[in-house]
């Protein structure tokens, strides 16, 4: 689709990437454009309808943000190096027009990035320079912020440990939680039935869980495990259900499915592995699983894992075995705990929309 002229709403948000959970949640929130650079694999674009989406490249999204006279705009994190000079670019175009126009946009992010992306030391020079000027543009956006929320406390500690501290800059701290779904009273819950849900890739511990399963089986024969994803080891997946009648094993599938699948689920299963590049901030898996009702087995990797230990969930390190996550498994299907418990510890408000509010109070409306 080509590129509006201006866009419909003085309130924007600028993303490198955008996925089937920002249209749900822009559905919730007050009306804002989503301008971004390209869509994740789980993109639906049966959600899209009804929320003004535009893709662009960087330098027409400044131009399109610069001619919509745009009021309040949300930007990637700032250690989200790989944005961090397109964003900056787009914040300069904005200050430029301010200038001339008197009219200073309100600058927000919201940040749980938990792996500081400032010690990366890259072999090659090209590399190196790259690096290097993404550091520095990042260190300019975040001198730009007006309000940052951090969606957990290891992305405040952080951004105060590699960032030059302000205290100009409005801040808080708003656990990346969901609020409780709705009750199915048409899907019965299995006790014994496990989820994993996302990307099928060694980085989210998936090979983990295929060596963790047989053991799982073992203890508990009449278990059950459900993948829902796709990636590259999908070849791992089908064999799995292939060799066990307990395993099934769905390719991207709708969402519906996906909210179903936990709705009927006791487990939900991410046990993410760290990279030198990469970690785990949240995982949306996890906190839809949460919003489901699920006990989640996972890794300390999770920005949020210090509040799923104290609050019963099962939380092993990454750099244990297969026993080890078949046994944490194994005590969440054994748990006393309902869900019903699970679903009374979260808040009553989405944490990402109560940071939403936070963050944009007093920036105005539609047009």
């Amino acid at each position: 689709m080509p590129t509006p002229a201006r866009l419909s709403h003085p309130r924007a948000r600028l993303y490198e990437v955008v996925r089937t959970a920002h249209l749900e949640r822009a559905r919730e929130l007050a009306p804002a454009s989503i301008v971004y650079r390209r869509r994740r694999y789980d993109f639906d674009p049966s959600v899209a309808p009804g929320v003004e989406l535009v893709q662009a490249e960087p330098m027409a999204a400044a131009r399109l943000l610069v001619r919509s006279g745009v009021t309040a705009l949300e930007v990637n994190e700032p250690l989200q190096l790989s944005t961090a000079i397109a964003t900056l670019s787009t914040l300069i175009a904005l200050d430029l027009r301010a200038r001339l126009r008197g009219t200073r946009p309100l600058v927000v992010t919201y940040a749980i990035e938990n792996l500081d992306p400032m010690s990366a030391r890259p072999a090659r020079l090209r590399s190196r320079v790259k690096l290097r000027a993404q550091r520095w543009a990042a260190g300019r956006v975040w001198r730009r912020l007006d309000r940052i929320v951090y969606g957990t406390t290891g992305a405040r500690d952080l951004h105060a440990r590699v960032l030059p501290a302000r205290r100009d800059l409005e801040s808080t701290v708003i656990e990346a939680l969901p609020a409780p779904m709705p009750e199915r009273s048409d899907i019965v819950r299995n006790p014994l039935q496990v989820v994993f849900l996302g990307a099928l890739v060694e980085r989210k511990g998936f090979p983990l869980l295929i060596e963790a399963w047989s053991t799982v089986l073992q203890r508990e024969p009449l278990a059950s495990l459900v993948i829902l994803g796709s990636g590259e080891l999908e070849p791992a997946a089908t064999a799995l259900s292939d060799r066990h009648p307990s395993v099934t094993f769905h390719r991207d599938p709708a969402r519906s499915v996906i909210f179903d699948t936990l709705a009927a689920s006791r487990t939900l299963v991410l046990p993410s592995q760290p990279r030198p590049d990469w970690r785990e901030q949240v995982g949306l898996p996890i906190v839809e699983g949460l919003a489901a009702g699920c006990l989640v087995v996972t890794t300390t990797e999770t920005g949020v894992a210090g509040w799923l230990d104290e609050h019963g969930h099962r939380v092993i390190e990454p750099g244990d075995d297969a026993v080890a996550l078949a046994e944490a498994l194994l005590a969440t299907l054994a748990s006393t705990r309902t869900p019903e418990d699970v679903l009374a510890d979260l808040p009553a408000r989405d944490g990402r929309l109560a940071a939403d509010t936070w963050l944009f109070r007093d920036a105005g409306g539609d047009r």
